[in-house]
């Protein structure tokens, strides 16, 4: 299981007041009690995020999706957990912004526009977004400021914290936790902010829809072998993966031949197939490997 770590999150997940065209307005922001969402936020384009230039940003979600990887990163000083689009929303990886510890720089996620798809009885500000720089995320858990009326105002109302992910390498499932400050995660009775945790599936960092289908790919004498699907007529490779267990179908993204490797790297053991066609998804075909 594949993780990308940066400094900052490939996307814009910050508010501000119509009225305000600087960031530097964050720090005197009234921080707004529990359920109070302010009138006219809109997403800004503040170059302290990852989210510009989108061409760059793009191409590197393109390269982190072909390894299904999760992306950790920090910086924002506001904690969320989104997943992002590139060319349509979900087609690329979750990313897991980490809440800061002591926060000075309190920002915020409260668009006004109403998002796309949200969830049943999830707050406003989750949903399918474009960010300040128009880039596609859907945004899962934010961990806003909220006014707590608990002293010293600059630690509890400030959404301080930290993240846990814990990856279970048995099912490919990755759980996303999201803490205060002063919150013991070991005590059976604390919560985490609003909206954690977020669970997802390895395999859900490459949600692309696919366009066609490689044989189903059956091995024998290898147990979680790694799959390598590689585009001939572009010399592409459309992704990576150590598959669970001995059977993995294929997905890709265009009809056409591929190559295949197949082996583990661990053990120097490797099979080429060059020229496997795609076919649709209610083909039964099957691809026999045997090591």
């Amino acid at each position: 299981m594949k993780v990308v770590l940066s400094q900052t999150i490939f996307a814009n997940v910050a508010t501000l007041p119509k009225s305000e065209h600087h960031d530097r307005i964050v720090p005197r922001l009234r921080i707004l009690p529990e359920g109070e969402y302010p009138p006219d936020d809109r997403p800004v384009s503040d170059m302290d995020s990852n989210g510009w230039p989108r061409t760059g940003r793009n191409k590197a979600l393109k390269a982190m999706r072909k390894a299904f990887a999760l992306h950790i990163a920090g910086d924002q000083h506001l904690g969320s957990t989104i997943q992002y689009g590139v060319d349509d929303w979900y087609d690329a990886g979750f990313a897991f912004c980490v809440p800061a510890i002591s926060n000075i720089w309190p920002r915020r996620w409260f668009p006004e526009e109403p998002d796309k798809n949200r969830e049943p009885g999830s707050p406003k500000y989750t949903g399918d977004f474009l960010d300040g720089f128009g880039n596609k995320i859907t945004v899962h858990a934010v961990s806003n400021p909220v006014f707590t009326g608990k002293n010293p105002s600059n630690l509890y109302d400030r959404a301080t914290g930290y993240g846990i992910v814990r990856f279970n390498k048995t099912t490919r499932d990755i759980t996303i936790e999201c803490w205060p400050r002063f919150t013991d995660p070991a005590n059976p009775g604390a919560g985490q902010y609003t909206g954690w945790p977020v669970k997802i599936n390895q395999m859900e960092n490459y949600n692309r829809k696919a366009v066609a289908y490689l044989p189903e790919i059956v091995v024998e004498g290898m147990v979680n072998p790694v799959i390598r699907v590689i585009e001939e007529a572009t010399n592409e490779m459309v992704y990576t993966l150590r598959i669970k267990g001995n059977t993995f179908r294929p997905k890709v993204f265009s009809e056409g031949k591929y190559t295949l490797k197949i082996g583990d790297p661990d053990l120097e053991k490797e099979k080429v197939f060059e020229g496997v066609q795609s076919i649709t998804k209610e083909s039964e075909e099957k691809f026999e490997v045997t090591f």
